[in-house]
């Protein structure tokens, strides 16, 4: 195979790495680097003794994302602070086939906070298994575990997920609850907030180093929370938020403040994850 032949092999690959190493880190910029680091290494190999270029790919960008996980809890000397994944921003009537190859699976908002919270060897475990069927037999020498190790790392993070993996899927039912809540935070009222958030709502809040963090539990908090932005002078626009329904806080000058990721149940908002850090928003380029 000849290097440009095998240029554009790796590119036919690189959506699928690209996913893998988004549902493992959580960070678009990582993600990318991973998949760099995976071409990087393919270049300098000897590509003609690689069987199976696919299953190749995806053992090396796991075992980059696992090192990179690993060097961050090893950096970590305190309790992380509250943590916003990199949101998958869409207009709502985008095509954007890019962004559906990363989000193909429902990996909503939600989900990726609760993958922030396993161990490094069950989040690989659980990405590269449930949601591209990688074999444990192929798992377990990333994790240098034997096969049933690695299948019991994978079902520990099942459990952990479980809830995270029950949203309502229904765009226009969605529309129909965020645009009660917007409407209720515009009003200021109270009470409609209450009847729109579920009773044990949560909210994430990540401003990065600079402006911090904040978690907000409980419907009444959260709505108080929300009666506070109504005077703010922002406007709410609506984009897809990992493919589902969410908001960004805009300026009258149209600066983006915040991306809003929301997760409803039963036709009521359960959680709410709100990255507002100015280096990571500019960073996903988004569209005012």
């Amino acid at each position: 195979m000849t290097a440009e032949a095998l240029a554009q092999d790796f590119e036919s690959h690189r959506p699928r790495l690209r996913a893998v190493a988004y549902r493992m880190l959580g960070s678009l910029a990582e993600a990318d680097d991973a998949v760099q680091e995976a071409w990087i290494r393919l270049s300098r190999s000897d590509f003609g003794e690689v069987r199976n270029l696919a299953a190749w790919l995806t053992t090396v960008v796991g075992r980059v994302c696992l090192n990179v996980l690993e060097a961050r809890r090893v950096r970590r000397e305190e309790p992380l602070d509250v943590h916003v994944p990199d949101p998958i921003v869409s207009p709502l009537d985008s095509g954007d086939p890019e962004n559906e190859a990363l989000i193909a699976d429902s990996v909503g908002l939600a989900l990726m906070v609760v993958l922030d919270t396993l161990e490094p060897a069950e989040r690989l475990a659980f990405v590269l298994h449930d949601m591209f069927t990688v074999p444990f037999d192929d798992i377990a020498p990333m994790v240098g575990r034997s096969s049933a190790a690695a299948r019991q790392l994978a079902s520990r993070a099942r459990r952990r997920v479980q809830v995270a993996q029950r949203p309502e899927v229904d765009l226009p039912r969605q529309r129909e609850v965020v645009d009660a809540f917007l409407a209720a935070s515009r009003r200021g009222d109270f009470e409609a907030l209450l009847n729109v958030l579920d009773p044990d709502v949560v909210l994430r809040a990540d401003y990065g180093a600079a402006g911090g963090s904040q978690l907000l539990r409980g419907a009444q908090t959260v709505a108080r929370g929300a009666r506070a932005f109504a005077r703010t002078g922002l406007m709410a626009r609506l984009v897809l938020v990992n493919g589902a329904l969410g908001a960004m806080a805009v300026t009258p000058e149209g600066e983006i403040l915040t991306v809003m990721g929301l997760t409803i149940r039963d036709g009521r908002i359960a959680e709410m994850n709100v990255l507002g850090d100015p280096l990571r928003l500019t960073a996903l380029e988004l569209s005012r």
